[in-house]
Order: C-alpha cells, then sequence, then structure tokens
C-alpha cells in the first residue's frame, strides 16, 4: 500500500475514511472493506501505469483506466456483487476526493458494474424455525450451553435481531421489558417488542449460566466467560440444519428473514417491518415482498375493490 500511494493520496485516503466514520456512521467492518478496495483500485493504477498514485495522477484516471480495472476484476475471479461492491467504493472516495481537490470525476462515476441478480432472502417455514430452535439446544452436552444458544437463536427469530445485535447485549440490558432498544447498522437505533417466549428463553439461559451477569459484560458468555463468538452459533446452526434436512440457507440470519417474512404473512405492514429491522430503505425491506407474493396476492384479490 505504501509503494502504491504517495503521502498526499495515503493521507487524503486516511481523511476520507475518517469522514466515512464520522459523518456517515459506517461501521468499522465497512471501513475496513472501504479501505481495503480503494487500496486495491489504487494499486491495480500503479502497475498499470507504472507510478505510484499521487492526487494528481489519481484526478488523470480515464474510462479506459476504470475498464481496465474492472476487466481485472473480472480475471482475477471477482464476482459481480463482488465487482459491484469494489465499484461502490472507488466512487464513493472519488465524490469526496473530486469535491475536495476541484477536478472533473465523471470517468470513475460514470463506470458501470456488471449486473448481478439480487438474492432474495430464503426463510424457513414456520415449523422448521421452530425445529431449528429445539434442535440448536439439543448439540451440546452442557446444558447452559444449550440453553444459551437457543436463547441466542429465540432472539434472531422473536426480535428479528442481527446475530452482531444479539450478541452485542449486556446485562445493562437485562430484564428485558416488553421492549427492547437496539443499536443497529451505522448507529441506528430501534425499538423491537420482546415476546413472551423470547423472554422466557434468555431467562432459563441466565439461570444457568455459571458466569455472573454484571451491567457492563456480555449477556451471552463463551465456555471461558467471555464474550459469545458469532461463529460458535453459525456452526451449531449448521449442525442443526443438517440434522434436519433443512438447506444451506438456514443460517442464522435466515432467522431473522423468517422472522419478516412470518409478520408480512400474517398480515404485518411493510413500513412496520422495515422499522422492526432497522433497515434505513424500505426497498431492502421491499425484497420480502417476492417471498411472500402468493400471500400478497390473496391479500389484492381479497380486499382490491377492483380484483372482486
Amino acid at each position: 500500500m505504501s509503494l502504491a500511494l504517495t503521502p498526499a493520496a495515503r493521507d487524503a485516503l486516511q481523511s476520507w475514511l475518517e469522514h466515512a466514520r464520522a459523518l456517515k456512521n459506517a461501521s468499522e467492518n465497512t471501513i475496513t472493506a472501504y479501505r481495503a478496495d480503494v487500496a486495491e483500485f489504487i494499486a491495480f493504477q500503479t502497475m498499470h501505469h507504472a507510478e505510484p498514485q499521487g492526487l494528481k495522477p489519481l484526478a488523470r484516471i480515464t474510462t479506459p483506466d476504470m475498464r481496465a480495472f474492472m476487466a481485472h476484476l473480472h480475471a482475477g475471479g471477482a464476482a459481480p456483487r463482488s465487482m459491484a461492491r469494489k465499484l461502490s467504493a472507488v466512487k464513493s472516495f472519488y465524490r469526496w476526493l473530486a469535491e475536495r481537490e476541484g477536478f472533473e470525476p465523471t470517468a470513475v462515476l460514470s463506470a458501470r458494474a456488471p449486473k448481478f441478480q439480487k438474492k432474495l432472502p430464503r426463510p424457513l417455514t414456520e415449523d422448521a424455525a421452530r425445529a431449528m430452535i429445539d434442535t440448536v439446544e439439543m448439540q451440546s452436552r452442557d446444558g447452559w450451553v444449550g440453553a444459551r444458544d437457543a436463547a441466542v437463536v429465540t432472539l434472531l427469530y422473536g426480535c428479528g435481531l442481527r446475530i452482531s445485535e444479539a450478541l452485542g447485549l449486556t446485562g445493562a440490558d437485562w430484564p428485558f421489558g416488553e421492549s427492547l432498544r437496539i443499536i443497529g447498522k451505522g448507529g441506528k437505533e430501534r425499538i423491537v417488542p420482546v415476546i413472551p417466549v423470547t423472554r422466557r428463553a434468555v431467562e432459563t439461559y441466565l439461570q444457568l449460566c455459571p458466569f455472573e451477569i454484571t451491567p457492563e459484560s456480555p449477556l451471552f458468555r463463551g465456555a471461558r466467560g467471555g464474550k459469545l463468538n458469532a461463529r460458535l452459533i453459525q456452526s451449531v446452526t449448521e449442525k442443526a440444519r443438517m440434522q434436519l434436512g433443512l438447506p444451506a440457507s438456514a443460517t442464522p440470519h435466515a432467522m431473522r428473514h423468517s422472522f419478516a417474512t412470518h409478520l408480512l404473512s400474517a398480515g404485518g405492514d411493510l413500513r412496520a417491518i422495515q422499522e422492526l429491522l432497522g433497515h434505513a430503505s424500505l426497498s431492502t425491506t421491499q425484497a420480502y415482498t417476492s417471498v411472500d407474493s402468493v400471500h400478497l396476492m390473496k391479500v389484492y384479490e381479497a380486499t382490491h375493490p377492483k380484483a372482486r
């Protein structure tokens, strides 16, 4: 990276990352991805032009340069979705850099990513979701560990939490009331209802947990008392879905998708579901309409004046 950038360009990249972190509330994972994607772009342009990329060379990037970069990604086996993500990061950097340095970034901003078909959520059926929770609990010989894993997966399905949100809970969040305050992606806050079965699952785990839960400690503890690693939940879920004969798409994140889809099937409002999931855009939540199109058509036919 140091060979690909002049000090001025390196400082510009760091300033942009700090801007994204501060003003866009980008998560650390997003910042890490941004840094890697833009660094890859600059490293390629260094090889392509056989010179370190300072601010002036970066401002002179042309349409053929962008085509060469996209061809490089394709030749390296990058999937269309990955190529689109990398290009998006480069464009974001260039919008900021062009405004700061006063050059025209059209060549970069007009570059097109390859088209790709968005993957729709793959929810479980209601019976499969219940079976997943029950089977997850039986994966450990240690009763408190099984109760812990079941409590986490119940939170994903019962409250629609991301796994990082569930594992980010602390002792200060307990006891749960009728609702739970969650800080999601980008620091966005939302309130999610907590149904009794979810509350009971967490309570059962805490009664069995051998570690003291303080307001500052993680709510879900690993075998040695530290914060529970998400990979352990992913692993235990994989074992459970194989025992149940469920597809590979039956992941912890699928439990969150199932939460949303089952709410929609029960007549839930799409905007309300958007708020519960913490989606910044309604278009993200609208993916569930494709999953549950049969139900939506039935509602349409039963309620639309011209359909009757």
